[in-house]
């Protein structure tokens, strides 16, 4: 299983978008923990949306589309609702 995710930084309200076949509590306590460099600067986070795929290459086209500018919008919707 593949897991699309969605954070939401605690301190400047901005928004990550990433892809993982790991459990998603482990990846967001990566991402707590500072693992990269985005995440270390803009850090906490809330775990805001997520969707599950069985294909990879069905979920890096996902992940793909919610980082273009018409995904950006989709979420903005998504997350406001």
């Amino acid at each position: 299983m593949y897991h699309i995710y969605v954070l939401r930084s605690l301190k400047n309200g901005k928004r990550y978008v990433g892809l993982t076949r790991r459990t998603l509590q482990v990846r967001v306590r990566e991402h707590e923990m500072g693992l990269s460099p985005w995440t270390r600067d803009n850090g906490p986070f809330e775990l805001v949306y997520t969707e599950t795929y069985e294909e990879k290459t069905e979920a890096q086209r996902r992940e793909r589309f919610l980082k273009s500018g018409h995904g950006r919008e989709l979420l903005s919707k998504l997350l406001i609702s």
